[in-house]
């Protein structure tokens, strides 16, 4: 090794950051030396170097103690700078391990014992460390003390910790734009310096303010890529995690932000660095409680209230506070001194320019406040929440206006404060535009819902029916009826890792289909779901370039005309309560139903009955108690559901379910059984769907998929039917069959179908080289008019927040096809071919879709036969 031992020592040091794996090496090599020549200094620095390049390798109990070791040596050498520059390392390792007040010892004797430029640098570690404690002011004052004096003496490693740091701060407090400058120029001076891992946390912090500032594409984008940077110098990957669960649960994607926060909590225990744990637990809580789970919330919350608190970290310890407070409120548990709470976490909120959480505790005091009757001291806070409407983030905005329309609302301006409920439902639309990805999409409408909700009570309190209907349409399947904007150029890594994926899942097929098990199948199966993250994230990374504005809800006059005799049911909940909206002729009217517990639970009946009704291998004895179920649990669901709608008479139905609703097949209703019925996701989908003119002559494309018993006869049989040459494997391969599909009059595919609950858009039917997912549907052009899917569960979808709709029939819809016919559930493909060529047959004779399925149920034989095509739903236009 060349150079003196402090060169060594301080050539460890530099690398601690950049490269912590080498710089333990040479580290390790320079204390060895330096004992050797009982240089004191050169020790100090070399173990100050070793604890540095610990800590960013996540080992914190360990640099705890060379960080020590470093202060003691340079002490004992006589070299208080030396000293001074090791404790300003060590206060930031002890914030780290949660021992705050320790840190601020430690750092105040490092100032005392520095001057000039390294009293500066101590003074940007001060900043640090009072930015993790949630003291973002303080911090900014430091930063701004500091950094003239490091810029003048040319110091650009210290100047790119202050304006990462300073970043952070401004982030924090919601000034994004100078964040974003701050966290660009860090990462420039990181790749300056050559520090890759510095550029790694640059761009993870870049994705945090990104995040916040709601351009969720980019903060995944740069997420990603700062992750592939860390995990590349084997560096701390807690704070990414953190940073991620919340950007996720920014936008409503909740179980992949409990598992993020989950995997940053096992990130931070192992590197024993506890002082963001309970940054995490509150990801963790609120997590819990949009999921329902309001006691696991209260546990949550509860933790991380203990754990600021031996902090000394006051602002987290309120944010804490209103968690607990939120929980209780969720399970109407709120203690009498709830209120008094709610408005001291608000002023603590507001006082340190949370402005986020700041608003969540005034909304909450305001109606804590109102139920103990206290109604101007809640107008004051509900004042203070709508002050926000017009500055700041998207989400902050419509809550801001949902605040003011709750003001004018219990001022009994009605009108007035659907208007303000209005302008918050646009401003979250526009933003969702942002999002290119369909799921991300669909599940950041949930910050819709309360606005909708309060809208939906004006209405019911206004009396008028058509002002319901109009509400119940704005929390329907919303992002369903927004114009697709233009598909990005193809983007590489998704058509890659769709073609892996689409290879993947073709060997594990055919590896089971010859009954092989073993190594090579165990390695396929634990590569799929890597290949299907990353298609789903790339997608993810992708912006969206719509207006986001979507068509205001179809009035009644024009849902009549189209409607043309048949009838309109829209069901939705509030309250725990069932009700309906039903369109007869001109006149639209309101019903309460039933309890929405009690429908689920014949639902659940009535489903369960049916899957055993469609096997071949139940015997007789089980088929007839599964006949006398279906019979009991229809009839008593028909009942609730209809059965107090006289006006609907027997007319042709449209339905717009909710909830577990949408995978109920109608048909097996007593009332249903012999009407056509049309089931869609909105009145103003159904109504837009039904316009779509069909060209004469349009093109007809039949294909089938491989290893399915009885696919080919039925392709050929439907083929006949319309006079076409269907697809049969190996020709039928997703590249051809998605040529061809562009623009068709109608498309039939017979085939395996799946639908993955926790990855909808990788519900699929399958194809000669592979599955043909919702992400391809995605890429058509032009949908075709009429889509019918011979392939289980196809015409199933996963329920988000508001009714928003994600799987295979939902995304041909959105995409602008007309009408779906397909099943709800598993259906034996042998009975399958006889239904289909029967509806086939009525289709081409000239009958409507649902009225074609109604024949088709009133010829098939009995047992297996019925069951499979009662199994078969109609989504879109169909009557």
């Amino acid at each position: 090794m060349d150079g003196t031992t402090l060169e060594l020592a301080q050539e460890a040091l530099r690398l601690a950051e950049a490269d912590p794996v080498e710089a333990v090496t040479r580290a390790r090599s320079a204390v060895r030396r330096a004992e050797r020549s009982a240089d004191g200094v050169a020790r100090a620095v070399a173990e100050r170097a070793w604890g540095l390049a610990l800590r960013h390798g996540g080992h914190l109990d360990k640099a705890l103690v060379h960080l020590r070791r470093a202060v003691d040596v340079a002490l004992e050498a006589g070299a208080p700078e030396v000293a001074g520059e090791a404790r300003m390392s060590l206060a930031y390792a002890l914030v780290e391990r949660g021992r705050a007040g320790q840190a601020l010892d430690e750092i105040g004797r490092a100032l005392r014992q520095l001057d000039g430029v390294a009293h500066a640098r101590a003074q940007t570690q001060r900043g640090s460390i009072l930015l993790d404690m949630g003291r973002h002011a303080e911090a900014l004052e430091e930063y701004e003390a500091a950094l003239p004096v490091l810029q003048e003496a040319g110091d650009l490693l210290w100047s790119y910790r202050v304006v990462w740091n300073r970043g952070l701060a401004r982030a924090y407090r919601h000034e994004f734009l100078g964040a974003e400058e701050d966290l660009r120029r860090a990462e420039e001076l990181a790749d300056r310096l050559d520090l890759p891992l510095s550029v790694g946390f640059a761009q993870a912090n870049l994705a945090f303010v990104l995040g916040l500032r709601g351009d969720v594409p980019a903060a995944l984008d740069h997420s990603a890529r700062a992750e592939e940077r860390i995990r590349a110098h084997g560096a701390q990957l807690g704070e990414l995690l953190k940073d991620r669960s919340e950007l996720l649960l920014s936008v409503r994607l909740v179980s992949e932000a409990r598992e993020t926060a989950e995997a940053s909590v096992a990130e931070y225990e192992r590197e024993r660095r506890s002082i963001k744990l309970p940054q995490v637990r509150l990801v963790l809580a609120q997590s819990a409680l949009l999921e329902g789970d309001a006691d696991g919330a209260l546990r949550h919350a509860r933790r991380a209230v203990a754990e600021f608190s031996r902090q000394r970290r006051p602002e987290f310890t309120a944010l804490a506070r209103l968690g607990v407070l939120q929980a209780q409120h969720a399970a109407g548990a709120v203690p009498p001194a709830g209120a008094r709470a709610a408005e001291e976490a608000a002023a603590t909120l507001a006082a340190v320019r949370w402005p986020a959480a700041a608003m969540e505790a005034r909304l909450l005091a305001a109606a804590l406040l109102r139920d103990r009757g206290r109604p101007d001291d809640a107008d004051r806070h509900l004042g203070a929440a709508a002050a926000t409407r017009r500055t700041g983030p998207a989400t902050l905005r419509a809550r801001g206006w949902y605040a003011e329309a709750r003001l004018r609302a219990e001022a009994g301006r009605r009108q007035a404060a659907c208007t303000a409920l209005r302008t918050g439902l646009r401003i979250l639309d526009e933003h969702r535009a942002v999002l290119g990805a369909t799921d991300v999409r669909a599940h950041a409408a949930a910050h819709r819902s309360e606005l909708v909700e309060l809208g939906l009570r004006l209405a019911l309190d206004g009396g008028s029916p058509r002002q319901v209907l109009e509400w119940v349409e704005r929390g329907k399947a919303t992002d369903l009826l927004v114009q697709r904007p233009v598909r990005p150029p193809e983007d590489p890594e998704v058509a890659q890792a769709l073609a892996e994926l689409r290879a993947t899942v073709l060997q594990i097929n055919e590896l089971q289909a010859g009954g092989e098990r073993g190594p090579a199948l165990d390695e396929l199966m634990a590569r799929q779901p890597l290949l299907e993250r990353r298609v789903r994230d790339a997608t993810r990374r992708i912006g969206g370039a719509g207006t986001g504005r979507l068509p205001a809800p179809v009035p009644v006059g024009a849902l009549a005309e189209r409607l043309d005799g048949a009838a309109l049911v829209e069901l939705f909940v509030l309250d725990g309560v069932l009700c309906a909206v039903t369109v007869v002729g001109a006149r639209s009217r309101v019903h309460r139903l039933a309890a929405t517990a009690d429908v689920e639970g014949l639902l659940d009946r009535v489903l369960h009955a049916l899957r055993r009704l469609v096997r071949r291998n139940v015997d007789a004895a089980g088929r007839a108690a599964a006949e006398d179920l279906l019979r009991a649990a229809a009839a008593r669901l028909d009942e609730r559901l209809l059965g107090t709608l006289p006006e609907l008479g027997d007319r042709p139905l449209v339905v717009v379910p909710t909830g577990a609703l949408q995978c109920l097949p109608w048909a097996v209703l007593p009332s249903c059984a012999a009407r056509p019925v049309a089931v869609a996701p909105s009145a103003s989908l159904w109504h837009a769907a039904r316009s779509r003119p069909v060209e004469t002559g349009g093109r007809v494309v039949v294909a089938a998929g491989p290893s399915l018993e009885g696919a080919v006869s039925e392709v050929r049989g439907v083929g006949d039917v319309h006079g076409v040459e269907p697809m049969l494997p190996p020709e039928a391969t997703v590249a051809r069959v998605l040529k061809e599909m562009e623009g068709a009059a109608l498309v039939h595919l017979a085939a395996h179908g799946r639908l993955v609950a926790d990855n909808p858009l990788f519900s699929d039917v399958l194809l000669a080289d592979g599955p043909l997912l919702a992400y391809d549907v995605e890429r058509l052009d032009r949908a075709p008019h009429t889509v019918v899917l011979a392939a289980c569960d196809t015409a199933r979808s996963v329920v988000c927040a508001g009714d928003e709709l994600l799987g295979l029939g939902a995304v041909f819809l959105g995409g602008g096809t007309a009408q779906l016919v397909a099943p709800m559930l598993p259906v034996p493909d042998v009975e399958t071919a006889e239904i289909m060529g029967t509806f086939h047959r009525m289709l081409a004779a000239g009958s409507g879709a649902a009225d074609a399925l109604v024949r088709t149920r009133a010829q098939v034989g009995e047992d297996v036969g019925a069951a499979a095509a009662a199994s078969f739903v109609v989504l879109g236009a169909g009557v």
